[in-house]
């Protein structure tokens, strides 16, 4: 490319989780971004990198954002070096710049992926040396000029990652506590949720709080680039902070800075509060949550409000734990038709025995991935009156 690829168009892909890629879509059709092609694992769009600046700024479910720099046949390592040196790559960086090398490889002449890394990082390294006389330093961090390889047997596509550390990390979590909900899986249950902004949002349960987080930003229009501090793009040749600052400023003309009730997210352990509203302080939006100690049954519900209700229950992975848990799963039913007639309600769980023990017919059973691990998003419609007949029993 002779030109900035900040001037420059080349197709963008966005990758996400499998299970995220229809609410991916969405963000991705509301920012007015016509859509390219989707793909299992990501959705492909046409723009320049300032494109991929806007994305990486707004978009709460994606992983990567990747510019793509070069896509052709690839079918060993000595491929992939000429390919990876014959790429201008001082368009884009210097010699004195740091860069890093990522990579997905399914290539039967590759063994190990760090090869494949090797191989391209030395080509960038031998560029840089034949045409200025130095190379850049490279190594494992991802804080500054990041190169990603997709190499699926022999179809190779060399991309410029601009987002660097993932977009799935919204730059909040100071204190995950113990095994936290991931940020964009956080944000694509709130979205499938559909809950208004203008009804209660209840988080029993909360741990660190991504949920009641993720709930508080969507609400306020609060987008995940408001909140991080550092992406790839900025250490690209051609960018401007100048025009990344209009993009902040314009998108926090939007931001809402109150919700009308305030969102509960409650916990029986404080350590777990303590995480939560650190995290809440860190994304600002603190004022938002009230954090309540409390066993899940006691948390405080607004009757007769048609909000939402979310629990995110232990699975119960460890030999032996499942059966402990079957009162827990009991005891949410039963807070259900108890206290949240009129709401939303909704159990993530990655335990789908243990979910019976709710004892509710559920309405929706939306398929999502919390690390590897297959789990369900089960909603229960709680309508108003009496048990008798608005709640239908588990069959």
């Amino acid at each position: 490319m002779k030109t900035s690829i900040f001037e420059q168009s080349s197709d963008i892909l966005i990758t996400c989780a499998p299970d995220l890629s229809p609410i991916t879509g969405r963000e991705i059709n509301a920012l007015s971004i016509p859509i390219k092609q989707i793909l299992p694992h990501g959705i492909v769009v046409e723009g320049t990198a300032q494109t991929a600046m806007y994305l990486c700024m707004h978009l709460r479910t994606a992983n990567k954002v990747l510019f793509l720099l070069k896509e052709t046949r690839a079918v060993n390592p000595d491929d992939l070096y000429k390919v990876s040196k014959n790429i201008n790559w001082d368009n884009f960086f210097s010699n004195t710049s740091y860069f890093s090398i990522d990579s997905f490889v399914q290539n039967n002449t590759i063994r190990d992926t760090r090869f494949a890394n090797v191989r391209c990082k030395d080509a960038i390294a031998d560029y840089f040396v034949e045409k200025t006389g130095k190379r850049p330093d490279s190594g494992p961090l991802r804080n500054n000029v990041v190169i990603f390889i997709y190499w699926r047997e022999s179809s190779l596509s060399i991309y410029l990652d601009l987002s660097g550390e993932p977009v799935s990390r919204h730059g909040y979590r100071v204190n995950p506590w113990k095994a936290p909900m991931a940020e964009p899986l956080a944000a694509g249950v709130v979205i499938t949720s559909e809950w208004d902004p203008a009804t209660p949002f209840i988080n029993p349960m909360c741990g660190s709080g991504t949920l009641a987080i993720e709930a508080a930003l969507i609400g306020t229009n609060k987008i995940p680039g408001l909140i991080r501090d550092e992406y790839a793009f900025q250490h690209i040749k051609g960018y401007e902070e100048e025009t990344w600052h209009t993009m902040k400023k314009m998108a926090l003309k939007n931001v809402k800075d109150s919700l009308p009730h305030k969102i509960i997210a409650s916990d029986h352990d404080q350590r777990a509060l303590d995480a939560a509203r650190t995290n809440a302080e860190k994304a600002g939006v603190d004022h938002l949550i009230d954090f309540v100690l409390s066993d899940f049954q006691d948390t405080p519900v607004e009757p007769g409000a048609e909000g939402v209700v979310i629990l995110n229950p232990e699975y119960g992975e460890r030999l032996g734990h499942e059966e402990a848990l079957e009162l827990t799963y009991k005891e949410i039913g039963d807070f259900f038709k108890k206290s949240c007639g009129g709401y939303k309600g909704f159990v993530f769980t990655g335990n789908l025995e243990l979910a019976k023990r709710i004892g509710l017919k559920p309405k929706r059973k939306i398929k999502f991935f919390s690390a590897k691990i297959e789990c369900r998003l089960m909603q229960y419609e709680l309508y108003a009156g009496t048990k008798r007949t608005v709640f239908k029993t588990e069959e």
